[in-house]
């Protein structure tokens, strides 16, 4: 089965072929480096994570680029608060570097392949974003003011292209309207800042156009479609992010990136993940719902498990965190794990017997389906139960459908180990204490593995560990 997937620029339900046969090449809105990530960004990098699984197994060669908007109102004012007395760019790089390691910390203990992705940080792309601003200007898309440079969308719809293309707009404020800061009103549009001079305190960089001294930084929007052509190329194939990001932010990369293009189109598919409901609530610090990664391991949770919790729902429905929700996706993880391990009792399966047909391929037909992550965990689930009910399986056969089930899902299995060789013993000594019908001995056995976190489910092919 081919990939399909859902374009919000079409709203539909497409084929996905790529632009280069055989190579995709896709970026991803990441992080703003001046805090933790909280559950709600960290659920927008599992489902691209997850898409560039599914177009991995699939059989595409994948470029997957992710940015670092380090420069910005929040980390410039986070910089300065945190180290009021040094340069406003040194500052600036100790805030975002101290974050950045903390994010792609984050990123590995939920199951995101860090090493397959390429990123780019906006403080090292700065000369692209002032030639982008010049051509712009050059080519009458752009303008100066007093505070900066700002792009016009008059001009943009004046050239024949269509603002607008993500959603349709209902239009409140005109192009003579101006925004400067980087926290946008969702409900109108307006023209948009590239550049912005530099205000007292703040990191800045040269910059001189069309005789003017533009000391100063880039603005929000610019960044993206700088470091997404620098690692990609335009077009590219998709574009990734969560559906708060749909406008203003991608609506304007778009403009910017295809103004005085003849080539309207910046990505050929645009993939946006719904939001996170805390409790049935939005997210928000002031509603005492926000919540961390951290915050999660510290009730006890697995990582894992919050990635595992964010698959059970398919990517364009909202998720309803609640620490319930959680508890069932760790049991889940924790019933996956115990699959995993069986790779290892090679002592009861026979490998001449009848085996339990790996779904691998149902599996990804569900994943091609517009990451149909729900049904994909659906089947695993069955076969688990199929496996729980037949007298032998292979575990050889085992151990490759785990690998696969990693490579798709992320939830590092094949991370579970082995028992010791002393509890193996026990599990011996407590069969033959079963086959002599000494129940008082096996029974002693049973809670001695019990204390050590070890369970025994006795099949129709022998005893069956697993990790309680």
């Amino acid at each position: 089965m081919s990939m399909q997937l859902y374009n919000t620029l079409t709203h539909s339900l497409e084929p996905f072929t790529p632009i280069e046969t055989g190579h995709v090449r896709m970026y991803s809105c990441g992080p703003t480096v001046y805090d933790h990530a909280h559950i709600g960004n960290l659920s927008a990098y599992i489902f691209a994570d997850t898409l560039r699984r599914t177009l991995a197994a699939s059989g595409y060669r994948i470029t997957h680029a992710m940015n670092y908007t380090d420069v910005d109102d929040k980390t410039i004012r986070r910089s300065r608060e945190r180290y009021p007395d040094e340069d406003p760019n040194v500052a600036l790089r100790k805030l975002t570097d101290e974050y950045i390691a903390i994010f792609l910390h984050d990123m590995s203990r939920i199951g995101n392949d860090i090493h397959r992705l390429t990123f780019l940080r906006a403080t090292d792309e700065i000369e692209g974003m002032q030639a982008l601003v010049t051509t712009l200007h050059q080519d009458g898309f752009a303008y100066i003011a007093d505070d900066g440079v700002y792009f016009s969308i008059a001009a943009y719809k004046d050239s024949g292209k269509t603002y607008g293309q993500l959603l349709e707009l209902q239009e409140s404020n005109t192009s003579e309207a101006r925004i400067q800061n980087d926290e946008y009103d969702k409900e109108s549009v307006h023209d948009f800042a590239l550049w912005k001079k530099r205000k007292q305190g703040e990191p800045s960089w040269d910059f001189s156009l069309d005789g003017h001294d533009l000391p100063g930084r880039p603005g929000w929007h610019i960044e993206c479609s700088v470091m997404s052509r620098k690692a990609l190329g335009q077009p590219f194939d998709v574009h990734t992010g969560g559906v708060d990001l749909i406008f203003p932010h991608h609506e304007n990369e778009i403009a910017q990136s295809t103004a005085g293009e003849a080539n309207p189109v910046m990505s050929a598919f645009f993939a946006h993940n719904e939001h996170i409901l805390v409790d049935g609530k939005k997210m928000a610090k002031s509603a005492q719902n926000f919540y961390t990664l951290t915050d999660v391991q510290e009730r006890g949770y697995d990582p894992l498990a919050f990635r595992l919790m964010i698959l059970q729902a398919h990517y364009r429905n909202q998720v309803n965190f609640t620490w319930e929700s959680l508890e069932a996706a760790q049991n889940r993880l924790q019933r996956f794990r115990n699959l995993a391990v069986q790779r290892f009792q090679t002592s009861v399966m026979s490998k001449e017997s009848s085996h339990v047909e790996i779904p691998k391929e149902k599996i990804l037909a569900a994943l091609q389906n517009d990451l149909d992550t729900p049904r994909a965990l659906a089947l695993i689930e069955s076969y688990i139960d199929q496996i729980e009910q037949t007298p032998s399986n292979d575990p050889s056969r085992i151990e490759d459908f785990i690998t696969f089930l990693d490579d798709s899902f992320g939830l590092d299995l094949l991370q579970q180990p082995d028992i010791s060789g002393e509890q193996k013993q026990y599990i011996a000594k407590r069969q033959q204490a079963r086959d002599a019908k000494d129940w008082s001995t096996s029974d002693e056995m049973r809670g001695q593995l019990a204390a050590q976190g070890i369970g025994v489910r006795d099949s129709p092919r022998g005893p069956v560990w697993f990790r309680q």
